[in-house]
């Protein structure tokens, strides 16, 4: 499973995929930036398209970059993804993966019609946009069998190679009117039955947790920026253990590392804790937010590695219930298991 790392193009620090860096995570081969971010700026987005994605970001080819189009963004501000500027956005700043410039997204606590609606309008910028490579987006919502239905029905749509699916994280979150967590998986176990032959991608999810959620069903990608969202609120993530606060960042609380855990992470080898250790983790500014940014997209990639290795060998079934002590997602990964036919 591929792990697309989520950026913020207002500090793009650490900057885990340049050799140069001391950061550098050798197993960083995808990145994702949003539309919104280019359009509250016309010198950025100009740069962006005169130059290419690559070159203005100075990223490698070798490393792919994925388009996150801001629709939830534009959507909270009232407004919509202008579609044209958008259109002209992917033709000339040239991202590798781009979805459909608009999707609109069926929040838990909408009525059955409103998330219908949801599905509609959806689907008709599908088919709006069946050209050019972009990305078919459907939802996580209590009307998934009808998106699937309607998808299926349309053999434009069913020769796409990639589908994105989004919706997952309020519901995960538990978020009002949430869907049951077995409904949840339910709907990623008929997605990804329905649309066998697709390169899956799941928006947001990246956690070290639902990670398995994601593997045991086989999608193909996810994003996630939470490795620096963590990081800004001094929180580390530790390898089947979860969060723990290791800096004080205000108003933000959380459980500490126990006296175990810190062994744990003298014992670490991502960059950040070779070159300072703990101390670097605790460290206020830049540095300690580069530190801690780093330490958890490092664990989170050797989390999916580790995850990979053990699908692949079959002995995950016992990997895991020894090497994961979250008490939330430890019941909803047998429950997957189950669902897959792994268990």
């Amino acid at each position: 499973m591929q792990i697309v790392v989520g950026l913020n193009l207002n500090n793009l620090k650490p900057k885990v995929w340049d050799i140069s860096s001391p950061y550098y995570l050798p197993d960083v081969n995808a990145v994702m930036v949003s539309y919104a971010d280019f359009n509250k700026s016309a010198t950025r987005r100009k740069q962006a398209m005169e130059q290419g994605l690559h070159a203005y970001l100075n990223i490698p080819v070798t490393v792919k970059i994925y388009l996150d189009n801001g629709a939830f963004n534009f959507l909270r501000k009232g407004g919509e993804v202008p579609r044209a500027e958008y259109q002209e956005f992917v033709e000339k700043a040239r991202p590798d993966w781009y979805p459909i410039p608009q999707d609109y997204i069926p929040a838990p606590f909408m009525t059955d019609e409103e998330q219908l609606d949801c599905l509609r309008r959806t689907m008709t910028v599908n088919l709006n946009y069946l050209h050019d490579g972009f990305v078919p987006v459907i939802h996580i919502s209590r009307h998934l069998d009808e998106y699937l239905k309607q998808f299926q029905a349309e053999q434009k749509l069913m020769s796409k190679a990639y589908v994105a699916l989004g919706g997952i994280v309020p519901n995960l979150l538990r978020t009002s009117k949430a869907m049951s967590y077995d409904e949840v998986l339910r709907n990623i176990k008929v997605t990804r039955e329905k649309l066998c032959d697709k390169r899956l991608h799941i928006f947001g999810i990246g956690g070290t947790a639902t990670l398995h959620l994601a593997a045991i069903f086989e999608i193909d990608s996810v994003d996630s920026s939470g490795w620096r969202n963590r990081a800004a609120r001094g929180i580390i993530q530790l390898p089947g253990r979860g969060d723990r606060m290791v800096a004080n960042m205000g108003s933000w609380r959380g459980r500490e590392p126990d006296q175990e855990e810190l062994k744990l992470l003298k014992l670490c080898s991502c960059p950040a804790c070779q070159q300072l250790g703990y101390e670097g983790l605790k460290a206020s500014g830049i540095e300690g937010f580069c530190n801690r940014a780093t330490h958890n997209l490092w664990v989170v990639l050797n989390e999916t590695q580790e995850i990979d290795a053990h699908l692949s060998d079959g002995t995950y079934a016992e990997w895991f219930e020894s090497h994961l002590t979250n008490s939330t997602y430890l019941p909803l990964i047998r429950k997957s298991m189950q669902l897959a036919g792994l268990a």
